[in-house]
């Protein structure tokens, strides 16, 4: 499996920005799509935005309207721009290729993720 590498992680005061990005040599060859998760030690992994083969883009919930999932072919990257930054969004962000549960799914492993800490 292909190792996804995310950046961007940083820190940032409540209201502030950030842009992830995600890169997965190869997965737009493949025709698979991106998405984003992201986990607080000691809880779970929660989905948080994908971007699919055709375009088209999902978030959950916390983050519409806040956050922007968009992708550059050429150079096989995913980005996750983040506005207005809120503390509940702190946590390790991780890519991984999708839709879930598809042959894409499977097809790259979980990166070592980039931290994000929204603090005043």
């Amino acid at each position: 499996q292909v190792q996804p590498e995310e950046s961007g992680g940083g820190l940032v005061q409540p209201g502030g920005s950030l842009r992830l990005s995600c890169t997965a040599p190869g997965f737009t060859s493949n025709r698979c799509g991106m998405d984003w998760y992201r986990q607080v030690p000691g809880e779970q992994r929660y989905w948080v935005s994908s971007i699919y083969t055709d375009g088209s883009t999902t978030y959950t919930d916390s983050v519409k309207g806040r956050f922007t999932i968009s992708e550059d072919e050429a150079k096989d990257t995913v980005y996750l721009q983040m506005n207005s930054l809120k503390p509940e969004d702190t946590a390790m962000y991780y890519c991984k290729t999708g839709p879930r549960g598809t042959w894409c799914d499977g097809w790259s492993d979980w990166g070592q993720g980039t931290q994000v800490t929204v603090s005043s």
